[in-house]
């Protein structure tokens, strides 16, 4: 399922990065890498403020889509 539909404060494991090549990079290179954990910390309006590799990032609800847990 996508990132957008993980509960908060639920701690996750990344199965799958979609989207284009260009994408995937950006969101590698933020910390979403495959068999990683992320934790969604808040949500407002879709966009989430999740914990990923000890740091706190930002994503709008479209990049939280492409993350697959």
């Amino acid at each position: 399922m996508p990132l957008t539909f993980a509960d908060i404060g639920e701690e996750n494991i990344i199965k799958k990065i979609g989207g284009k090549p260009e994408v995937k990079q950006h969101l590698e290179n933020l910390g979403f890498v495959t068999g990683g954990t992320v934790r969604v910390v808040s949500a407002i309006g879709g966009n989430l403020i999740v914990n990923v590799k000890e740091s706190r990032v930002a994503i709008n609800k479209e990049m939280a889509s492409k993350i697959m847990i």
